[in-house]
């Protein structure tokens, strides 16, 4: 039944991330074609406009996954759906279970199609070694190469939104069990989840900074910083990061098990 659901999920929300993910992929095209004319003003403008709309298409991939993730989660749960939903020989953990597996592979999918989207339309040797040089002096402060410093960067991203992800789903349980008003307390309560398990994330730093001068010297000065301690604070924060979206994960669970308010 888990994949049933997972493929009932998936079909969803990708019948309409499809379409900003096919724009992002003609933008980026028609980006790189109008860039490669050379010694034509017309090109130029145009290649810079659909530059500016293939960022655009980036970004509203990310948004509306987000968003698309959330408000099939709150139709299938909450919604007309629901009446379905809630009727099917399956328990509350393979139907957040589902939520939860589709909004990491719907993620993930994006984050791919950002990558593509950027590398065909930005990509060229010069274009490469513009961004080595300005990566490569950072890289080299953390003592590492640039291009692990951009797949850590990448990867950080997408455990934070996965985390946005999750933090969104609590505060819906959460917001669908006022008696009013339930789409405002869903938003306010998901954004006090979020900042809960950001501040988590800076206790724990901070927790293994009295224990380590060199971390808490990011605290409180700027003085004899070491850059290498980076690291092991990106390392901290990553695992903090997984730790917190498994603990949703349960918590999210346990509050669907006590019961579902239908709209």
């Amino acid at each position: 039944m888990l994949k049933k659901l997972l493929k009932y999920d998936l079909k969803g929300i990708f019948k309409f991330l499809i379409i900003f993910y096919a724009l992002a992929i003609f933008f980026a095209t028609l980006t790189r074609i109008f860039f490669s004319v050379d010694d034509s003003v017309v090109a130029t403008v145009i290649a810079h406009i659909c530059s500016g709309t293939t960022i655009s298409m980036i970004c509203s991939i990310l948004i509306n996954n987000l968003m698309r993730v959330w408000v099939t989660y709150k139709s299938n749960l909450y919604g007309d759906e629901s009446y379905l939903t809630h009727t099917l020989p399956v328990d509350k953990k393979s139907l957040y279970s589902s939520k939860f597996i589709s909004s990491f592979i719907t993620l993930l999918v994006s984050m791919v199609v950002v990558v593509v989207a950027l590398f065909i339309a930005y990509y060229s040797k010069e274009n490469f070694e513009v961004l080595k040089s300005l990566v490569e002096p950072i890289a080299n402060l953390f003592k590492s190469s640039p291009v692990l410093l951009v797949i850590a960067l990448v990867f950080m991203l997408f455990i934070e939104l996965f985390n946005v992800l999750q933090a969104g789903y609590t505060g819906i349980i959460l917001g669908h069990r006022k008696n009013n008003n339930k789409v405002a307390h869903s938003v306010l309560l998901g954004f006090l989840v979020y900042m809960m398990t950001q501040i988590a994330v800076l206790m724990v730093v901070f927790t293994i900074a009295l224990f380590n001068s060199d971390i808490m010297n990011f605290f409180f000065t700027t003085d004899n910083v070491n850059f290498e301690m980076f690291a092991t604070i990106y390392i901290y924060c990553s695992i903090t990061y997984i730790i917190t979206t498994i603990i949703l994960y349960f918590i999210n669970i346990k509050l669907l098990n006590k019961g579902v308010n239908i709209d």
